[in-house]
């Protein structure tokens, strides 16, 4: 089977950005050092010149995809990984969760952990992190609800943790107590970035998945539009 190539959503001197795939690490862990999008991201712009370098600034959970932003110098570098909320203006993501919510808005706060095990439990302000998660609902039916969700801050696993805490967890998302997988995959993708840094405004959109339009075409299809509109 032909690899698929990276879908590059935009590139110049500074900045590469990628649409990962569900199911690719963004960055090498213990047990796979290869199979990775800064692996592929790496060979990439070495073909283009063997002295090029490329730095990961941000991350996506394995199972997530979405917008992934990566930069060619280790100035930038330092300056995103050191302030990244500063110059992120706007981080969005799209998600399926289980149940028919009907609130049309709601701001999540919890305070988060994470236990040796790697997992991200729902603690206490003094023990914790806090997690501040906005969503908007899209649509829902009987089963499911579309929620588009933006974050004031940043922390491990905070959209799933958040969102099953609340009795909605995202569908496909075994390790925090989903228990329907209708297309095959976690439901969740990051689908807008906008960050302004050097006098600059960046506004990146990624494509979203076909598989989450085969639950919400129309409401998917609307938002694209306004997204790239």
């Amino acid at each position: 089977m032909k690899k698929k190539k990276m879908d590059i959503i935009y590139e110049d001197k500074e900045f590469l950005v990628i649409n990962k795939p569900s199911g690719v690490l963004t960055i090498a862990t213990e047990k796979e050092k290869v199979k990775t999008l800064y692996h592929e991201a790496r060979v990439y712009i070495k073909k283009q010149n063997p002295k090029n370098k490329i730095f990961i600034v941000h991350r996506l959970d394995k199972d997530t995809s979405g917008i992934i932003v990566f930069v060619k110098n280790e100035k930038l570098k330092n300056k995103l990984q050191e302030h990244w909320n500063d110059y992120v203006k706007k981080r969005e993501y799209l998600a399926i969760v289980e149940g028919k919510i009907t609130k049309k808005k709601e701001t999540l706060t919890y305070y988060l952990k994470e236990s040796k095990t790697h997992q991200v439990f729902i603690s206490d302000e003094k023990n914790g992190k806090k997690a501040i998660t906005h969503f908007s609902l899209l649509a829902n039916n009987k089963a499911y609800s579309l929620l588009k969700i933006n974050l004031s801050t940043g922390r491990k696993n905070q959209i799933r943790v958040s969102l099953n805490a609340s009795g909605y967890p995202i569908i496909g998302d075994k390790k925090y107590e989903s228990a329907k997988n209708p297309i095959g995959r976690l439901g969740l993708h990051a689908s807008a970035l906008e960050l302004e840094i050097n006098q600059k405004t960046y506004k990146w959109c990624a494509k979203i998945p076909e598989n989450f339009k085969t639950m919400f075409r129309k409401e998917i299809e609307d938002y694209e539009t306004k997204l790239n509109g």
